[in-house]
Order: structure tokens, then C-alpha cells, then sequence
């Protein structure tokens, strides 16, 4: 599957050296339309101004975390079908399980490299794809 590396990305964590970390990796894989949030709630604001092709959010931040942010964005009507990648340290069960209940597209565990985030990305697009495809049928 291709991807499309014009779409728009936002990248949501807290400290600004993964940010810069997950910018460059996107950069690597191809992708160009780049921006940030230091937090759930910046990161809110955003997707209200600009329409994403997908949020890429730690999972521990303060004073939202990425877990709260994924809840507001699939109870919101406009942004509930935002794919959605959560990237985390910690590789907990029940938080995928969490997760996946709440509605997140795909889960990263950190560390990454860009082939394993370009995995990810993929896979959001594939599933994105098969269900836009059962939808309009």
C-alpha cells in the first residue's frame, strides 16, 4: 500500500527532544506536513483548525494524557475517525487493552526506528483503507 506523504501529521508529547525525534523519523520515511503539541489539550485545539490524516500521541503527559486526548477526539462527531497511533515506554497489557477499547488505531512501544513506525503508519493506512471500502461497498 502507499502512503500519502502529503498528509497532514500531528505529533503530541511533552518533552520537545520526542517530538524532534519523531519529526525526524517521519522526515526519514518521507512525510512532510509536520506539526506539534506539548499536550492533550494544544493538540485539541488543532485538530479543530486544521483536518489531520493522523495524531501520533504519547500516552504520558500531563495535564491531558494522549489516553484522555484519544477519548475526547473518538466522542467528537468531527474528529471520531482521526486515525490515531499511541506511542508509550511502557509495554503494560492492560493499557493496550485500554486502548484498543477506547478506539486507538495502532500502538507503538518505545524505543522505535522509522522502519517500525513506517510499519505502523502502513497498517493505520491498510485498515483505514479496507474500511472506507466496506463502508462505500
Amino acid at each position: 500500500m502507499l502512503l500519502d506523504f502529503s498528509m497532514p501529521i500531528l505529533v503530541v508529547d511533552d518533552y520537545q527532544t520526542m517530538i524532534r525525534v519523531i519529526r525526524n523519523l517521519l522526515k526519514q520515511i518521507g512525510f512532510s506536513e509536520i506539526d506539534d503539541a506539548s499536550d492533550g489539550t494544544t493538540a485539541l485545539g488543532r485538530l479543530k483548525e486544521r483536518k489531520y490524516g493522523l495524531v501520533i500521541s504519547d500516552w504520558n503527559m500531563e495535564p491531558m494524557t494522549g489516553y484522555e486526548l484519544l477519548q475526547h477526539i473518538r466522542a467528537d462527531e468531527a474528529l471520531r475517525f482521526t486515525p490515531f497511533l499511541m506511542i508509550t515506554a511502557e509495554s503494560k497489557i492492560e493499557n493496550v487493552i485500554a486502548a484498543k477499547k477506547a478506539g486507538v488505531s495502532n500502538y507503538i512501544v518505545k524505543p522505535f526506528t522509522s522502519v517500525t513506525l513506517k510499519a505502523k503508519i502502513e497498517a493505520i493506512c491498510l485498515s483505514e483503507s479496507a474500511a472506507l471500502t466496506r463502508k462505500t461497498g
